[in-house]
């Protein structure tokens, strides 16, 4: 499916331009302040043979101001990507918008099931809520799709049922070359299996009161995507990592992983281990970054990235090459993505750190590797009773997930 997004203001014009110059400056300038005292450190050890502690402290601060530094600027590139309202936007509201707002200020659910009857939407019982007008639907997925690592390198399809089934042909289909006016053999039709990716009930319940309900001047369907759109983020994010597949969708650390050389089940995930409990190899490190590069089929490493944790990510930048330049480089264009040996890195908070048996690093190309399946509609239930004097705002949205390319990523398990 295809989505179209149109362009905010040129960059240029934007408000938070000025920002976001500043904030690329300080992380660039943090970045070669960082080099700077990591080469140093690095000299005194092979020197002294040993670690300075107060130089390895000083590169962990400002290994740390790196990270901080980047963060900033990477949410104000977030900032510039999102369109102003225009003056259509702000534009008198449409009939559904008008009763949806009119259902969330003072609970007249009457008008807004009245049009979900007469267009035939489903689930007009005010008891399982009713469906928010696709406006404030569109707010919420652009926020939560910014916010989500997963969501920005992954599939997104949506769907109007519970369950997408996907057909998966196994790669026996036979293939084979003819000549002009040569006969057509009949080939063997390839061997179809199926995967099924459940949508999983995802909610957050807001509170308002009732002056800022009864407040015109407040964008009620703003009030509801701004306060709803970070916890659908965090739980989605942490879903499609850790998942358990029951009540959320499956994650991808929740298959069963198997090294390369062991003979990989169809849908099992491989993974190439360090070779120490817990840590990169103390011997020519990086060199397993390679190993992991490689391991995917030439297919997947052609838009291949890395996807890992911060702490993950911080012992990555002191890493060098035999000729001494980082292997962690920052972009210099806003809301681009740094590279690590030259694929982009992704950073997940959920991914596990460095320790003994964990898959911290992750790399493939996760567009084909992982599918998330939306349901098409957040539907919100009014519940002025549960936590008086507030009014509570029941908001559920349906979301799945799994793999559905199982050659397409590998992990990096700090593991003997």
């Amino acid at each position: 499916m295809t989505i179209e997004t149109k362009a905010g203001a040129p960059y240029d014009a934007h408000p938070h331009h000025a920002d976001l110059k500043g904030a690329m400056h300080d992380f660039l300038a943090a970045f070669e302040e960082f080099k700077h005292a990591n080469d140093e450190r690095l000299d005194a050890l092979e020197s002294k043979r040993r670690d300075d502690v107060l130089l390895a402290e000083k590169v962990d601060r400002l290994n740390a101001a790196v990270t901080e530094h980047k963060a900033m600027a990477e949410n104000l590139a977030l900032k510039t990507r999102r369109p102003h309202l225009s003056a259509a936007a702000s534009a008198e509201p449409d009939e559904r918008k008008a009763a949806f707002a009119r259902y969330m200020r003072a609970g007249d659910a009457a008008a807004v099931a009245a049009l979900e009857a007469k267009s035939l939407h489903a689930g007009t019982d005010p008891e399982g809520g009713y469906l928010a007008p696709d406006e404030t639907e569109r707010m919420i997925e652009a926020a939560v799709r910014d916010i989500s690592p997963i969501r920005q390198i992954a599939s997104v399809r949506q769907i109007g049922a519970n369950v997408f089934r996907k057909p998966v042909s196994r790669g026996d289909g036979v293939a084979g070359w003819v000549g002009e006016t040569g006969a057509r053999l009949e080939t063997t039709a390839p061997t179809l299996t199926a995967i099924d990716f459940p949508t999983m009930e995802l909610y957050a319940m807001p509170a308002a009161s009732q002056a800022l309900l009864d407040d015109a001047i407040v964008d009620i369907e703003q009030w509801l995507a701004d306060e709803v759109q970070t916890e659908f983020a965090v739980q989605e994010s942490s879903a499609f990592i850790n998942g358990d597949g029951l009540t959320q969708p499956k994650g991808l650390l929740s298959y069963y992983t198997i090294t390369e050389e062991s003979g990989r089940a169809a849908d099992e995930l491989g993974y190439v281990a360090t070779g120490a409990a817990g840590a990169f190899p103390a011997a020519n490190p990086s060199d397993i970054l390679l190993d992991l590069i490689y391991t995917p089929k030439q297919a997947y490493r052609a838009n291949g990235r890395f996807l890992l944790n911060r702490s993950t990510l911080a012992a990555l930048r002191k890493f060098k090459d035999v000729d001494g330049n980082y292997l962690w480089q920052p972009s210099a264009q806003p809301g681009e993505p740094a590279r690590l040996m030259g694929y982009p890195v992704t950073e997940a908070e959920d991914m596990p750190p460095m320790e003994d048996g964990a898959c911290a690093i992750a790399f493939g190309d996760f567009r084909r590797a992982y599918l998330i399946v939306d349901r098409v509609g957040v539907r919100v239930l009014r519940d002025p009773y549960s936590a008086k004097p507030y009014v509570l705002f029941y908001t559920t949205k349906r979301v799945g997930g799994g793999v559905q390319d199982f050659d397409a990523v590998k992990f990096l398990k700090f593991a003997a």
